[in-house]
């Protein structure tokens, strides 16, 4: 398990730097569902339905719901994100973690910026020499993980190379583009392959599993 040559140190967010069970993301489909119901005029089966579909097509259901619908994103992930953060708890032993590998630390995630503090900040990773920065879905130019353009923009905005770069996902998906770009993938937890199946083998573009990330980052720091 050889991180040796990695001098920028990649996490996306959500189930990555919390663990699912503090079940954030089961809130946040909720509002996903109620917000298409209300713009699509469907009753909640169909509009659950349509989450999950432009997930698995678009890499987002926001991404979906640009391409399809031409929705506005700033007003969907104001609503989206508005969930209640007391069931996740401060995690010193990860920051502490995290902290000790050597090099540049970012935050890639699919989320946007905002919502993303909030979770750092709830998480006590919010320290300002923690991360060196935080890349959310505006940043990217809305386009998501695991879409090349996402990986594209965050890599020419922070100067990375990403050949002394390790990745930390919980979506497979997502891990794809960072192994063909030369970089050292790590698989969060039990490997959630779009929003409702667990991937069984990942594949090739996955180097490293852990369901704990703290104790992982503890070996390789």
């Amino acid at each position: 398990m050889d991180f040796s040559h990695v001098r920028t140190w990649i996490f996306d967010l959500d189930n990555t730097l919390y663990p699912p069970e503090a079940q954030l993301f089961a809130q946040i489909e909720t509002r996903m569902t109620q917000w298409m119901m209300r713009l699509l005029g469907v009753p909640a089966p169909e509009a659950d339905r349509l989450r999950a579909e432009y997930w698995r097509l678009h890499g987002t259901t926001l991404a979906g719901l640009m391409a399809e619908h031409a929705i506005d994103p700033a007003a969907y992930l104001a609503d989206v994100h508005d969930i209640d953060m007391t069931h996740l708890a401060p995690a010193p032993d990860l920051a502490a973690a995290i902290a000790a590998l050597p090099g540049r630390r970012i935050v890639h995630t699919n989320g946007d910026r905002a919502y993303a503090r909030r979770v750092l900040a709830a998480r006590g990773l919010d320290a300002p020499d923690l991360f060196e920065g935080v890349y959310g879905i505006e940043e990217t130019g809305f386009h998501p993980k695991p879409s090349p353009e996402a990986f594209a923009r965050v890599l020419n905005a922070t100067g990375i190379d990403p050949t002394v770069a390790a990745f930390f996902e919980d979506d497979p998906r997502n891990l794809l583009v960072p192994h063909e770009l030369g970089m050292r993938t790590v698989l969060v937890g039990q490997g959630r392959d779009g929003p409702d199946a667990l991937a069984g083998d990942p594949g090739p573009h996955v180097h490293h599993r852990t369901d704990d990330l703290t104790a992982f980052l503890r070996r390789i720091a």
